[in-house]
């Protein structure tokens, strides 16, 4: 019996902390007044393209598309939402935020998408709301979305 207290205590104390891993929602993200998004912390767990490119750590190149704006986001919209563990939080007309949770740890990254149709871009943000390393998971992912549009 004690033996069986002390595994219950033990996953009890290990899914506890798990959901302690999704993070508050962030406040502070969405679109800026100088039409750009929220820029990254310098910690290696971001990846935007609106930074400079020269800063390979944080760095990403924005996704261009062909053809009508509202076609775009409605095609990125469904690869969003066949991502595993993901989910739309915001969604206007030029902007996309999403959440994506890790399977096992519950982490949870918060990812935007801005629409630029005079250049035929989606500008991305993708971070992390904890910790200080990623893995590259952030930048994975939009590589993923990139590929899965099928957009040349």
């Amino acid at each position: 019996m004690i033996k069986f207290l002390k595994n219950s205590l033990g996953l009890a104390i290990v899914i506890f902390f798990a959901m302690q891993c999704s993070g508050t929602r962030p406040e502070d993200i969405g679109i800026r007044e100088n039409k750009q998004l929220k820029a990254c912390p310098p910690s290696p767990n971001c990846v935007t393209s609106f930074c400079d490119p020269t800063d390979e750590e944080h760095y990403i190149e924005s996704i261009s598309f062909s053809g009508k704006a509202d076609e775009a986001m409605n095609t990125l919209k469904e690869v969003i939402l066949k991502q595993e563990r993901s989910a739309i939080i915001v969604e206007k007309p030029n902007y996309i935020h999403a959440e994506f949770t890790t399977k096992l740890m519950r982490y949870v990254d918060d990812v935007e998408f801005l629409l630029d149709d005079k250049n035929k871009k989606i500008h991305v943000r993708s971070a992390s709301r904890l910790g200080r390393k990623d893995f590259g998971v952030n930048r994975e992912r939009i590589e993923k979305i990139r590929s899965d549009l099928g957009w040349k």
